[in-house]
């Protein structure tokens, strides 16, 4: 069973439309929003590892920056 969505379309549009595309299909809406919430996952459990490391219960911004890089 696949993983219900958390990012909007909308959103997907906007970011789109934001790097300068003038139209978006909603295929590539979808395309984009699947590709992005599978690279926001991955860095998620990353941060999350790197929380647990630290002996936290509460992920900070720099658990997400330092497994961002």
């Amino acid at each position: 069973m696949a993983k219900e969505p958390i990012l909007s379309l909308l959103g997907m549009e906007k970011l789109l439309k934001r790097a300068g595309a003038p139209r978006v299909g909603k295929d590539a809406q979808e395309a984009f929003r699947e590709i992005l919430e599978s690279h926001a996952d991955a860095l998620a459990v990353k941060a999350v590892t790197l929380m647990q490391h630290a002996g936290r219960r509460t992920v900070k911004a720099d658990d997400v920056k330092l497994a961002g890089k």
